[in-house]
This record gives C-alpha cells, sequence and structure tokens, in this order.
C-alpha cells in the first residue's frame, strides 16, 4: 500500500491472540478493532488509539505521537497537546513531573497546540 514499504514495524493478528490480550478483539465479529499501540524502546506502552470501523485513522497524528515520543526519548522535555516539532516544550521538572500538573496553563497556552 506504502511505496517502497512502511518505516516501522506493523503486525497482523488473523487469530485474535493478541487483541484477546489487549482488549481489541471482539468475540461476535472475530476480528479486532481497528487499533495502534506505541510502544517505547523499553517495552512500555506510551499511546493507544483504537477506532471503530465508521472512525478513519490519522497517519500525521501517528507520525506527530512518534516524533513527540523520540523527542522526549532524546531530551527528557516533556510535550503538551498538539506539540509538533520545533513548537515550545514543557520545561523538565526536578523529581516528578507531577510537579507540573495543575500548573500547565501558567506556560502552556491552546494556540501553541495549533
Amino acid at each position: 500500500m506504502v511505496p517502497g514499504g512502511i518505516l516501522f514495524p506493523m503486525l497482523s493478528d488473523p487469530e485474535g491472540k493478541i487483541g484477546t490480550l489487549w482488549g481489541v478483539f471482539d468475540p461476535i465479529q472475530k476480528r479486532n478493532l481497528r487499533g495502534r499501540f506505541l510502544i517505547d524502546p523499553r517495552g512500555i506502552l506510551q499511546s493507544i488509539e483504537v477506532l471503530g470501523e465508521a472512525i478513519g485513522r490519522s497517519v500525521p497524528e501517528a507520525l506527530r505521537q512518534l516524533k513527540a515520543l523520540q523527542h522526549f526519548e532524546k531530551t527528557g522535555e516533556r510535550l503538551p497537546c498538539g506539540w509538533q516539532p520545533g513548537k515550545p516544550t514543557l520545561p523538565q521538572t526536578e523529581g516528578s513531573p507531577k510537579e507540573l500538573s495543575g500548573r500547565i496553563w501558567e506556560i502552556w497556552t491552546p494556540r501553541n497546540a495549533f
């Protein structure tokens, strides 16, 4: 479907074994819901998107999330809603990232996301 192939691994699960583990297998229709799971290099799940068949997927959003995860892995900077490469990031915090909880509005405005 993509000239030259895709640049990331994809998985097929025709028997629904993995879909059952992740909670996306529909046993009545005997198929998985369409889903995307972004897993970091340590094997930690960072993002999930599961869509019904009436809703199309967004490749730009999947790529944005992948770029955000790569940026975080490289810099340790946390990335707010709608972050795009080159846009402001959230400052690194000493200790727990929860220190920013409830205070994001002090440094981030919605216009930064669009």
